[in-house]
This record gives structure tokens, sequence and C-alpha cells, in this order.
């Protein structure tokens, strides 16, 4: 798709994540073991031959920057197009970050030097494995100006989306916060298909009249007078803005069909390599329908949980229902219930740590329990 180039959008992403998002932004979230939740944005254009690629940042990038270096992983240290981490850029008399069409009109030449037609613009808290191809096929085939890629769902959502109100004829009528009075069950995704003159028309346009999001006031206020056209995404999908969304949709990666369908049946995810020794289990180590990366030293029992790289359990320690990031260190007889502990954590011997599974407990970066 050398006609599309891709946008992630982290400009006023929405977050509710607490303690996860102390020291770095949502799109940085680790997720799954090894990922951060930007990686499923990125894998999904890359997969579908797109090689131009930018990250609109806001705020508290360090760790996005550590780990997306110069995208690499994602094949996307390239002469030409490749990987660009645009910065957020004040309001000068204000000193005040604005919305995300502010920061497109102040890295317009971005979009200026790019050959690409079409502009795909994507959020990073959407956890799916996506072929982006036939989405843009069904874009160009309905001739629309703007194609919402949504999920038909029952599930309870955890978190902040909107719906969409969409005809037979896939034609969008309507887009409500998840605040509104609309009674669907279609979810937007938060991935916008136009064609790049129209993203600059409508940046130049609404600044001009004083509004600066993209969504709700480029393209909520405009949908009667734009052919917007809704594409049905059919495979899993994991909405992560909120805790209780971070805990059921990690938790959800422990039943084989999910997790096959989102990082084998398709297209690969891609991440940052660390390389590590395999995980090390001792003799008295017992595990149960979990997760365990590499480096990890296990010589307690961890039952229906997800471990990331170089967590160590000592010996007595019982980690259930849990998430535990990396470099986490359980001491002996610690007992973890309903829990995501953050990177770096120490639980000194005997702790009992309990939460509830719509409430986990959670333990911010480096903290000593």
């Amino acid at each position: 798709m050398k006609h599309v180039m891709g946008v992630i959008n982290l400009v006023n992403e929405p977050d509710d994540l607490e303690e996860l998002t102390y020291f770095r932004c949502p799109a940085s979230v680790p997720f799954g073991g090894r990922y951060r939740l930007i990686d499923f944005a990125l894998s999904n254009m890359v997969n579908s031959g797109i090689d131009n690629v930018a990250v609109f940042t806001q705020h508290k990038y360090r760790s996005l920057m550590d780990h997306l270096g110069s995208g690499k992983e994602w094949d996307l240290d390239r002469k030409r197009g490749g990987l660009f981490v645009l910065p957020s850029v004040l309001d000068e008399p204000t000193g005040i970050s604005r919305g995300d069409l502010y920061q497109f009109y102040s890295h317009r030449d971005y979009f200026y030097r790019g050959k690409e037609e079409f502009v795909i613009i994507s959020r990073s808290h959407m956890v799916c494995n996506l072929d982006l191809r036939d989405a843009v096929r069904y874009h160009e085939d309905m001739q629309a100006d703007i194609t919402v890629i949504y999920k038909q769902t029952d599930e309870e959502v955890h978190g902040k989306f909107r719906r969409m109100a969409v005809k037979d004829t896939g034609q969008v009528t309507l887009m409500e916060d998840h605040t509104g009075r609309l009674r669907t069950n279609n979810i937007s995704m938060e991935m916008y298909i136009m064609s790049k003159a129209l993203l600059l028309d409508m940046v130049e346009s609404c600044l001009a009249q004083g509004y600066d999001h993209l969504v709700r006031d480029g393209i909520m206020k405009n949908i009667d007078k734009l052919s917007v056209y809704g594409y049905k995404f059919e495979g899993h999908l994991g909405i992560v803005n909120s805790i209780q969304g971070y805990y059921k949709h990690s938790m959800q990666l422990l039943n084989p069909a999910i997790w096959r369908e989102l990082f084998f049946q398709k297209n690969l995810i891609f991440t940052k390599v660390k390389d590590e020794p395999p995980a090390k289990y001792f003799d008295s180590a017992a595990t149960k329908n979990a997760l365990i990366a590499n480096g990890c030293q296990i010589e307690g029992k961890v039952e229906n949980s997800i471990l990331f790289r170089g967590v160590k359990i000592r010996k007595g320690a019982y980690v259930k229902n849990s998430i535990i990031l990396q470099n986490c260190e359980i001491e002996e007889n610690v007992i973890i219930e309903n829990a995501i502990l953050d990177k770096d954590v120490f639980i000194s011997r005997g702790r009992v740590l309990t939460g509830d599974n719509k409430a986990p407990f959670i333990a911010a970066k480096t903290k000593v329990i």
C-alpha cells in the first residue's frame, strides 16, 4: 500500500490507566508479557504494506521513544519514509498543548512531503490484529470521504469509546461518545481512512473556526455533509484505556484461541527484541494456565497469571489471577491475587496482597511493599 501513510495519534488519547501511566503514556504501557500497546497499531500498519508512519506524541513519551528507537523491529529504519516520532507543539501565547488538529497543522510539512494519497489515522489503545488492506479497498470501492473501522460487540466495554449508527448500506449516520444516548452495539475502533487532501482541508477549516479536535470537531460535526462509511471488523478487539479494560483483556490472553488469533493466526505482532535466557523452573515450582516470558525464575506457584520478562517468584510464594510486569521480585511466602504490579516492584516476604477481579490491586513502578 504505497499510496497510504499511517498516523498513530496519541494526542488527547483517553487515559484511565491510573498507576500504569504515572511515568509513561498509554501507548507504551506493557501488555501480553513482552509487548507494548503501540505494537499492535504499528504492526497492523507495517503488515498491511504501509512504510511511512508518524507517531504524534503528547506527553510522557520518553519510554515510548526508548521502545520505538529507529523503528528497526518494524522494518521502518529507511532512507525514504520509515518511522517519524513527532513531539507535541505547545501553543505559543498560552504554553498549553492543544488538540490533534493543531498538532497536525504544526507538523504539516510531514504530510506535504509524503507522496501518499490516503491517510490512516489510528489510536494506540485498540488491541487487535487487523489487515488494513481490506479496509482501504472498501474505502475506495465505496468512494467514501471517510471510512471508520468499527466492531459490533455485545460485551461490556470498560473504558471510553464511541458508539456509531450504521445503515445496512454501511453509511454512518451518527457518532456519539460513550456518555451519549445512542443505543447500538457498533463501537468505533478509532481508525479513520481518508484522503490526505481532505485531512489537510479539515485541519485548516476547523482551526480557522477555533476548533482543534479531529473526531469531535472535524468528523462528528460534519457527518451529514461528508460521505462517511463504516468497515466492520470481525476479529478479536480489546479496548485498553482503563484499569478494568487492561486487566480484562490481559487475562483473556490466557484463552489459547484469543492468544493464537492475536499473535499467530494472521500476521505477526512485532516488538522491541530483548535477548534473555529462557524461563527457569526450580524443583519447587508449579505453574498452571500462565503466560511466562523469558528471563523469569519460578520457585513458587503461579496460576492464571501473566509474568513479564525477568520476574522472580521465590519459594513458597503464590501468584494467582495477576499481571506481574518486568523485573518484579516476589519474596518467599507472599500471596498475590487479582493484582497488577508495575515494573521493578519488590514484595517482601510474608506479605498478602489481594484485590477484586473488577478492581484489582495495583502497585506503581519501583514500589517496595
